[in-house]
């Protein structure tokens, strides 16, 4: 029988450029960029080059692959909710024991895997701040902490005074779960009822069905976090505020990701530079 390295196929290959395409991302929902997706072919294609160089393989099957065009658009569309139907959701999910999680999500905006790794001593009610220190990523199907991967994303946001009511009731239950189902010790602030890691996509699946259940415009959960920079943007939000609640490395990246919220900020600081010299 053929080692496995020459067993390996273009079909393999193409296969694997699909799912990094759609599945790809560790943190969050969604696949890779094409771009990023090329750059994983062209490691593979120099290392296969090596192997054929020391006579491992008889030919580079990277060769035959088809890796997607640097122009291919491969990202999920970004689809959000109105503030009516945000607020519809979280009444539909008020009993849900996972109610507190999808308001953080949808207050602060922050990412899933950020949600799903906070820890109570990260967790402020007093001061109305949380610190996201830790995430909760699934790789290879298997839940595991990381750090944010960047300065920008181990950061401090301040929540409103709804989200910390919410937040004092879900430790209240929380307890109660405890005393039942015992404390695994991991001190998470959204697990499982004997404190374990919540696996990330039996969260989003949670949503998912949710959200079928509503009647609502189907959105993934990841677009809580688009849903809430939007909003943010179109109530007048500084883009400076909102990218470092995001917690992204600039404010470019916001108002690139977020162009879509920019024309209703035009209109509204047209209308108001306007009445400073044209108003009654």
């Amino acid at each position: 029988m053929l080692p496995a390295l020459q067993r390996l196929t273009p079909s393999h290959l193409n296969r694997l450029y699909a799912e990094l395409l759609a599945y790809g991302r560790i943190e969050r929902e969604g696949g890779l960029s094409a771009r990023t997706v090329r750059y994983c072919h062209t490691i593979l294609r120099r290392a296969l080059a090596d192997a054929v160089r020391w006579n491992r393989l008889p030919r580079n099957v990277a060769d035959s692959a088809d890796p997607p065009t640097k122009n291919a658009t491969t990202s999920t569309p970004m689809r959000t909710w109105t503030a009516e139907q945000l607020r519809a959701f979280l009444g539909s999910v008020r009993d849900d024991r996972l109610h507190t999680a999808y308001v953080l999500l949808a207050s602060t905006g922050a990412r899933r895997g950020e949600i799903l790794g906070l820890r109570w001593r990260d967790v402020d009610l007093d001061a109305a701040r949380i610190s996201i220190r830790q995430t909760l990523v699934s790789v290879d199907y298997r839940a595991q902490f990381s750090e944010p991967k960047t300065a920008k994303g181990r950061r401090n946001v301040a929540l409103d005074p709804a989200t910390v009511s919410a937040l004092r009731e879900h430790a209240e239950r929380q307890a109660l779960e405890r005393a039942i189902f015992g404390d695994a010790g991991l001190d998470l602030v959204f697990s499982e009822p004997d404190g374990s890691p919540l696996h990330p996509h039996q969260f989003s699946q949670a949503f998912k069905i949710r959200t079928k259940q509503a009647g609502l415009p189907t959105i993934r959960l990841h677009d809580l976090r688009h849903t809430y920079a939007t909003l943010a943007l179109q109530a007048g939000v500084h883009p400076k505020v909102v990218s470092e609640r995001l917690g992204h490395a600039s404010v470019s990246i916001t108002l690139d990701t977020y162009s879509h919220a920019i024309p209703a900020m035009e209109e509204t600081a047209a209308s108001l530079v306007a009445a400073l010299f044209l108003g009654d």
